[in-house]
């Protein structure tokens, strides 16, 4: 017999374990607290793959392996306490969207809806504005896909519960060697103000004295200076209902790859959800 094995997502290692184990436990306890409620659930994932991944890892041998893990799309239909009312499943590859297509089958009665569609022209145009509706949305880029306007809208809104992961490996590449800002090139400078909303990004770096009284330009804190410059911004667009702790995803080499973000959606909400969110969080990093 000839074992079809499902197209899958290859990319990730440890790091993707701990993130979608993050938002596996988020989205249960989420849908726990929110049972008893009226409010109408939607989850929504907006790079949300096929629904599996593919690791590929050595052993200890130095043997490839493969391992395949249920993708953040899978793990959300799974949830049973209390089910989403509503999943959108935003993926703008169509191979990937015929593998999503799967899901229909494989969890009859719930209420899904594929899109393949830009994520963030879907976000930012979608009209959310229901009466009665409360959700969580899953910003997992493959590198600097999610732009600023994005982040605002979702703001504005006050309805998603909302998880960012911030590429601050795949922003590093964008920034200059030489450490003069000037040098950025135009393309990449466009680039960095849509992940930014606007040039801060200027602000990892710094203008010291020389010995000679010129001017020397050095990047300021690294990642540190990546994350915080974001989360500044964060805190102006959510104000108190963004969650300040956050986690580092590491590479088995033990480089940053991502920085993984909380705000919450609907003020009333807040205090709970950043309970859950910030205990997942300090709980990850400790392990």
């Amino acid at each position: 017999m000839t074992r079809t094995v499902p197209q899958t997502t290859s990319f990730g290692g440890e790091w993707t374990t701990q993130k979608l184990a993050i938002l596996e436990d988020y989205l249960d306890a989420y849908t726990t607290a929110l049972k008893h409620q009226k409010f109408r659930l939607m989850y929504i994932d907006a790079f949300a793959g096929t629904g599996t991944i593919e690791i590929r890892h050595r052993s200890l041998f130095g043997d490839p392996e493969q391992e395949f893990l249920k993708g953040s799309a899978r793990r959300a239909l799974e949830i049973e306490d209390r089910r989403f009312d509503e999943y959108i499943f935003i993926e703008r590859d169509r191979k990937r969207c015929e593998a999503l297509s799967h899901l229909e089958r494989d969890y009859p009665g719930r209420s899904i809806d594929i899109r393949e569609a830009d994520a963030n022209e879907f976000l930012q145009n979608h009209g959310f504005r229901r009466t009665g509706w409360r959700g969580v949305l899953f910003l997992d880029p493959f590198a600097t896909q999610v732009e600023w306007r994005t982040i605002e809208r979702i703001a504005e809104l006050q309805t998603f519960d909302t998880w960012i992961l911030f590429p601050v490996s795949a922003i590093s590449r964008l920034l200059p060697k030489t450490k003069d800002p000037e040098s950025v090139s135009p393309a990449w400078k466009a680039r960095l103000t849509r992940i930014y909303g606007d040039e801060s990004w200027r602000g990892l770096y710094e203008a010291q004295g020389t010995l000679f009284g010129g001017d020397r330009v050095k990047r300021q804190s690294g990642v540190e200076g990546l994350v915080a410059i974001y989360k500044n911004n964060l805190r102006r667009a959510f104000g108190r209902r963004f969650l300040e702790q956050s986690a580092l995803l590491k590479n088995s080499r033990g480089s940053p790859l991502f920085e993984f973000m909380f705000c919450a959606g609907n003020p009333k909400g807040t205090t709970i959800a950043q309970r859950i969110a910030g205990h997942l969080l300090r709980y990850s990093e400790g392990k």
